[in-house]
């Protein structure tokens, strides 16, 4: 197995809209495997493909303690919404930063395991927040696009700021 590159907020690759797996394979389940691993050594709770650069809608997600109930979604899409809350989300592709996000409470999807099997599902609470965001990530939208214009502005002043002192220092 192999730790990915995660792509980092602005870069324009995350984007881009991922495509439906067409067929799974065991590339695919390799693919989830690193994902995965990726997500594991990055301190992560969900990771969509797009993040590593895999214009594939695949998205792995593990929100145990332990790090040991991964839940892979091949093709996931929501097919329902119900209520709204808020919550406080953080990004691997956006480090170091963390703001409050309105998303629906409740979520009906469908996805795709890896033996191919359609699965219909639905959840509440973190798992619900966490589905709509790496799904949002496959669709070339990030957590942050759900903030004010003037936050976004913020936050890539920040980064831009960051990136010419590591430059300085390398």
């Amino acid at each position: 197995m192999a730790i990915l590159e995660v792509l980092h907020f602005p870069d324009d690759r995350l984007r881009k809209k991922a495509v439906l797996v067409d067929k799974i394979d065991n590339d695919i389940s390799e693919i989830a495997q690193n994902m995965l691993e990726t997500m594991y050594a990055e301190g992560g709770i969900g990771l969509a493909a797009t993040q590593v650069n895999i214009q594939k809608r695949i998205v792995v997600i593990d929100l145990s303690e332990e790090k040991n109930e991964p839940i892979i979604l091949i093709n996931p899409e929501i097919t329902n919404k119900k209520g709204t809350e808020t919550m406080r989300e953080g990004c691997l592709s956006v480090p170091d930063y963390f703001d409050t996000v309105e998303r629906a409470e409740e979520v009906e999807f469908n996805y795709q395991d890896l033996q191919g099997k359609t699965i219909s599902s639905e959840t509440g609470g973190l798992l619900a927040v966490c589905i709509q965001h790496e799904i949002d990530h496959l669709n070339g939208k990030l957590f942050i696009d759900y903030l004010s214009p003037l936050k976004r502005q913020r936050l890539k002043k920040k980064i831009n700021k960051q990136e010419k002192l590591q430059h300085k220092i390398l």
